[in-house]
């Protein structure tokens, strides 16, 4: 039991330094005061995928970089950008992987033709389990 507790004593200030001690950006956590300015952000917020988390959205992260990169869209968005433009922006220096929405190139071409091909090959594999089951 001693162990278990004088681990728990050494783990315990770490846990603690893994909060980052950097105040969130101004906007990060903040809407806008123009409703639709504020549907144009998180609606490009959506579509764009956190650096931290890659699974999530910018909008539905809790990462600091996330928190970030939607103040940086807020601000823009306050400015008078367009959401296209951020994207672009945001693409140009983060890559293609940054949006959900990926364009067809040549390095992404087998993301869009998979899907495709697994219901090919599904279908292939059925029909030929089908065609044993029918014969005597």
């Amino acid at each position: 039991m001693r162990r278990v507790l004088a681990i728990l004593l050494l783990v315990a200030p770490v846990a603690a330094e893994a909060q980052s001690a950097v105040p969130p950006a101004a906007l990060s956590d903040t809407q806008l005061a123009d409703p639709a300015a504020e549907a144009r952000a998180n609606a490009l917020m959506q579509t764009l995928r956190c650096l931290v988390c890659q699974g999530q959205s910018i909008a539905d992260s809790d990462a600091d970089m996330a928190g970030d990169m939607r103040a940086l869209v807020r601000r823009r968005i306050a400015a008078g950008e367009r959401p296209e433009d951020i994207r672009a922006w945001l693409v140009a220096r983060y890559g293609d992987w940054v949006s959900y929405d990926p364009p067809l190139s040549a390095v992404t071409w087998p993301l869009w033709a998979l899907p495709v091909l697994l219901v090919i090959a599904g279908a292939i594999v059925a029909r030929g389990s089908f065609r044993r089951r029918g014969r005597p």
